[in-house]
Parts: C-alpha cells; sequence; structure tokens
C-alpha cells in the first residue's frame, strides 16, 4: 500500500504554526437560568425548553 507522503514530515506545519494563547472562557451564571426556569414552571405555569405544549406544530 502506497503512503502519500513520509513519516517523518509528520507533524510539520502544526510545529512551525506560532503558539496562540487562548481567549479565557467566562462561566455562564447559571443560577440565573435556574431562577427562570423556576419562574417559567411555578409561577407562571409555563415549560421551558423548545418543546412547549403551545408551540409545538402539528404533523399534516
Amino acid at each position: 500500500m502506497a503512503t502519500h507522503g513520509s513519516l517523518t514530515k509528520a507533524g510539520k506545519v502544526r510545529g512551525q504554526t506560532p503558539k496562540v494563547e487562548g481567549r479565557k472562557k467566562i462561566g455562564t451564571n447559571s443560577g440565573l437560568k435556574h431562577k427562570s426556569n423556576f419562574r417559567k414552571r411555578l409561577v407562571l405555569n409555563r415549560f421551558p425548553g423548545q418543546n412547549k405544549p403551545g408551540q409545538r406544530r402539528k404533523r399534516r
């Protein structure tokens, strides 16, 4: 079986590229999401999420 390129050249381009530091990830405030879900579910008597019973399309 023929190989495409020799194994001695493996990783050549990746080794040549300069290292770039990634951005620091800022976490989301999960308490706010839980609070909004609590409010929808218990205070407003709704269902949070995409599959809300009143908004689902009916199949033809």
